[in-house]
């Protein structure tokens, strides 16, 4: 007995040691390279763009998915409406700050809803097109900070732990480029350090704002075999009218 408590204080001591291991300056160094794939993106105040996703799931056909996305990313304002497929034309999603909300036509009816919610059936969360670097330090701690390499490209590997609820994953590991601050994969895990979710980013490119990821996997790893793959298209930096982020735009749809 004596032998087994001592294993098991070692092991808690050595735990402790790897978790204290991070230093203040690879803090700082990890979320500053966090908010800097914030700058590289394409999306700085107003935008709008298609979103369109293929529904993967074995034994199913595909599934297609396709919203209109508006969002002015200073004032933490979204619009989201879905296009297709018709049977679900004119659902949407409303976000003010921290409030969001749910639209369906059908009904006329506003649910107010969470961040954390899944866009239609796919793998995609309405946290994944938020967009603002205010979010990294607010809502996480950095618990690993490594460079190694993903495929051909040299990558920061920074590990965040979730301090507050707003997150969808108890914890997110990030593979960043080191040339240019793009995240190549995401893989969230739960609070048991179970891989939840594997996010691949394959191909960007290059718009005179920045960088927008064209295409991106996001792959369920608790039901193998299912994921769902996102596309960006029709990208604009116009100045959108206030009315779009209000819920009479999304009632005037119908």
């Amino acid at each position: 007995m004596k032998k087994i408590l001592t294993i098991i204080a070692a092991a808690a001591l050595f735990t402790a040691a790897a978790t204290a291991q991070i230093s203040q300056a690879d803090v700082d160094k990890a979320f500053k390279i966090v908010e800097d794939t914030e700058d590289t993106l394409a999306y700085h105040g107003d935008y709008s763009a298609t979103v369109t996703l293929v529904v993967e799931k074995p034994g199913k056909p595909n599934e297609n998915l396709q919203f209109k996305i508006f969002e002015r990313t200073d004032d933490k304002l979204m619009t989201m409406v879905q296009l297709f497929p018709e049977a679900d034309k004119g659902k949407g999603y409303l976000r003010n700050d921290d409030n969001i909300w749910s639209y369906d036509p059908i009904s006329r009816k506003f649910t107010h809803t969470s961040i954390k919610e899944a866009i239609g059936d796919s793998d995609i969360k309405l946290d994944d097109v938020e967009q603002s670097k205010q979010k990294w330090r607010a809502n996480y701690d950095v618990e690993a900070y490594e460079q190694g390499t993903l495929g051909k490209y040299p990558v920061h590997i920074i590990t965040l732990k979730a301090k507050t609820s707003e997150p969808s994953y108890a914890k997110s590991k990030f593979y960043i480029r080191t040339d240019i601050p793009l995240v190549l994969k995401e893989e969230d895990f739960s609070g048991s350090d179970r891989l939840m979710r594997t996010i691949l980013i394959p191909k960007y490119s290059k718009v005179p704002a920045g960088y927008v990821g064209t295409q991106i996997l996001i792959r369920d790893e608790l039901n193998k075999g299912e994921q769902t793959q996102q596309v960006i298209s029709d990208l604009t930096f116009d100045t959108l009218p206030d009315k779009i982020f209000t819920k009479a735009y999304l009632e005037g749809l119908n």
